[in-house]
């Protein structure tokens, strides 16, 4: 399973795009799109995957991504009455940089969205700070919403946050690396389960392999097979928490040579064993079952 380019279409009289989300449930979609996305998800819970990043998500949960990261929510189970909801703002670099030539004192904001390459989630404080104004975003007229935005942006940079994702991408503002790092990366993207081979990514970018390594590292801060090992542990870790598949099967779906160097490799970026990775998810997501374990794990 790939993560699949998601196409947003921001009206042109808009500089940015607001989308009130609410579903029965929210399906596992595995997606990446260059905008930025800020997400508050509200009357949920269920597992959120953000890059190489797997974790539980519940009421509140607040999370900035950066541009071509691959993630995706899954709802378990509704907290209340009414739908799943979620409120997505998506605004692109091109407006984000605009914004903070026009206006200096922005800065906090641009190493907010620096940082974000990994995807960031929020604290407790400032979800109940900003969750009433993101609820709200949907009622004001646009430019108000617009001014909205930029102030929730601003607040967001001065909060307590941690990263997500191990990796990073964030491609090169230069309009030659960006057109040729987007073919890149929606090749990696698609084929990544695959052995990696330079030939067609230098057929696809019109570069030397010397070449498109250097363009590749100034735009991700990272080499291709590094990029690449990341999208095959971000695939792992969802079907670890997802499946019961045995680990020599994961390890050939996700373009690893067996389950040996699946699992060096895995504890190598994630700090634990692949088998210890999906106990403890399964423990997070099952209370009974984690009391079981506790209570065996002290006989």
């Amino acid at each position: 399973m790939q993560p699949w380019f998601e196409t947003v279409s921001i009206p042109a009289d808009r500089s940015w795009l607001l989308f009130d989300r609410q579903l029965p449930e929210f399906p596992f979609n595995w997606h990446y799109h260059p905008e930025f996305e800020l997400t508050l998800t509200v009357n949920s819970r269920g597992m959120r995957v953000v890059g190489d990043h797997v974790e539980q998500y519940g009421d509140g949960d607040l999370v900035l991504l950066g541009p071509d990261l691959p993630h995706a929510w899954q709802s378990r189970e509704l907290l209340g009455p009414g739908l799943h909801r979620a409120i997505v703002c998506w605004f692109t670099r091109d407006w984000a940089e605009a914004l903070l030539a026009l206006i200096p004192e922005f800065s906090p904001v641009g190493t907010l969205l620096a940082e974000s390459g990994r995807g960031l989630v929020f604290d407790r404080e400032t979800v109940a700070q900003l969750r009433p104004k993101m609820l709200a975003l949907g009622t004001l007229p646009p430019a108000r919403q617009a001014l909205q935005l930029q102030m929730i942006l601003l607040d967001l940079a001065g909060a307590a946050h941690r990263p997500l994702s191990s990796g990073q991408v964030a491609v090169s503002g230069m309009p030659r690396d960006q057109a040729r790092m987007r073919r890149v990366l929606d090749w990696l993207h698609a084929h990544y389960d695959q052995p990696l081979r330079l030939a067609p990514l230098c057929a696809r970018a019109h570069l030397t392999a010397s070449q498109l390594q250097r363009v590749f590292k100034r735009s991700t801060g990272m080499s291709i097979s590094r990029y690449v090992l990341h999208l095959r542990i971000g695939r792992a870790c969802q079907m670890l928490a997802q499946t019961d598949l045995p680990l020599t099967r994961i390890a050939v779906d996700c373009g690893f040579s067996d389950a040996a160097h699946f699992s060096r490799q895995f504890r190598a970026v994630r700090g634990m064993p692949p088998s210890r990775f999906r106990s403890g998810f399964r423990g997070i997501n099952d209370p009974a079952d984690a009391q079981g374990r506790a209570h065996r794990e002290n006989k």
